[in-house]
């Protein structure tokens, strides 16, 4: 099994486990199953384009909202996601260390839009503002309405 389906197995499981353990949640574990594989998808053709690990970007890219997953809440998931997202990394025995060290940064990082990170951080952070857009989300922030812009112009 290739190492995005089997994480993206893995993050069904998490999300699951802590729906029960954090019932109260700000976005319903049916809009994390979708964001977890439709922000993989973007995240792989993103990588694609810029010459960039496709695998490894899409699997930051399905990572990207453990934070969430695991606290239930929006606020400072970005944050909240990064020790844990290394230690289910780790667990799972996939990924090298350096690996799990980039996908954790692209994790903890993501919600700076404004900020200009590595190339597996930026594919995240556009992969992101993308789904939210294709879902119909609201893009409540200015710097995500900056970012789509940039994107849809691409």
């Amino acid at each position: 099994m290739n190492r995005l389906i089997g994480l993206q197995s893995l993050m069904l499981e998490e999300i699951e486990k802590h729906v029960k353990l954090v019932p109260q949640r700000d976005e319903p574990a049916e809009w994390e199953r979708v964001h977890i594989a439709s922000c993989a998808a973007i995240g792989h053709i993103l990588a694609e384009k810029r010459g960039v690990d496709a695998e490894l970007a899409a699997c930051a890219c399905a990572a990207h909202d453990y934070g969430r997953i695991v606290t239930g809440k929006q606020e400072d998931h970005a944050q909240a996601g990064y020790e844990p997202v290394k230690e289910l990394l780790k667990r799972d025995g996939r990924f090298t260390d350096e690996e799990i060290e980039i996908i954790a940064i692209a994790v903890k990082n993501h919600s700076k839009k404004s900020e200009i990170g590595s190339p597996i951080e930026e594919i995240v952070k556009d992969a992101d503002v993308l789904d939210m857009y294709q879902h119909g989300y609201e893009l409540p922030r200015e710097e995500q309405k900056k970012r789509l812009k940039t994107m849809l112009s691409e």
